[in-house]
């Protein structure tokens, strides 16, 4: 009987500490549980996230950080098949855009990208776009004055996303021509519109000198101009 006893006791101390184990896995469960889950409001009722400011019929929209240009060509070595795009990016976008209550693009607006700041993977290329091509001494801004949009819902949201087409007058070297931006927008409930927007055109469009180094390197007769941008509405 002795021995019988002792050894019910240790079975009984072995379930004691498995159920403090399982206790305390328990506890932590509950604990993190309740650390994820979102506030409860009134009757112990999850709050659902606060809705978005109702939409505005029109806006004036200023570019903020984080937006940039871009520049696309392909270039072509002769003799090699292999075609290389390059890529020149200014970070230095400007500018304003107003949209009226009736969907119109507001006199005054304009965007702005300062081409002496545009830069590739290679320097040289780099140098030659700006003093041939560019010409950034005497003509150092791209600007873009926009004239109608199409594509924004009627009432401007603060969620959502919509694609867009943008048309103004484009100037580059001195020369002003139409062009058509087609982009998407994103709208966020921080009152951030962000998206991106793309044009092409070829280098007599604009009366720019196309890159070519003799017959060791040319270039596609087209320039695909890409804008990621990011404007405040206010």
């Amino acid at each position: 009987m002795k021995h019988q006893f002792v050894i019910s006791a240790g079975r009984a101390l072995r379930l004691a500490s498995l159920g403090l184990v399982a206790s305390g896995l328990l506890m932590v469960a509950v604990t993190s549980a309740s650390a994820q889950a979102p506030p409860a409001g009134a009757g112990g009722q999850r709050q659902a996230p606060p809705p978005p400011p109702p939409p505005t019929a029109g806006a004036h929209l200023e570019i903020v950080d984080g937006s940039t240009a871009s520049y696309r060509v392909t270039e072509q070595f002769v003799g090699i098949n292999f075609p290389n795009d390059a890529i020149g990016t200014s970070s230095t976008v400007a500018g304003t855009l107003g949209i009226a209550a009736d969907g119109s693009v507001v006199s005054g607006s304009k965007l702005s990208i300062d081409l002496r700041n545009l830069k590739s993977d290679q320097d040289q290329r780099d140098n030659f776009v700006k003093t041939r091509t560019l010409e950034t001494d005497k003509f150092p801004m791209a600007e873009f004055v926009p004239t109608k949009i199409k594509g924004l819902p009627a009432m401007i949201p603060f969620q959502g996303q919509t694609g867009f087409e943008l048309t103004g007058n484009m100037t580059i070297h001195g020369v002003t021509k139409e062009v058509t931006f087609q982009g998407i927008a994103t709208f966020g409930r921080d009152g951030t519109i962000a998206g991106r927007a793309k044009t092409s055109f070829g280098f007599a469009t604009f009366g720019l000198t196309k890159p070519s180094i003799g017959r060791l390197m040319n270039v596609d007769d087209k320039i695909d101009l890409d804008i990621l941008y990011k404007f405040k509405r206010s």
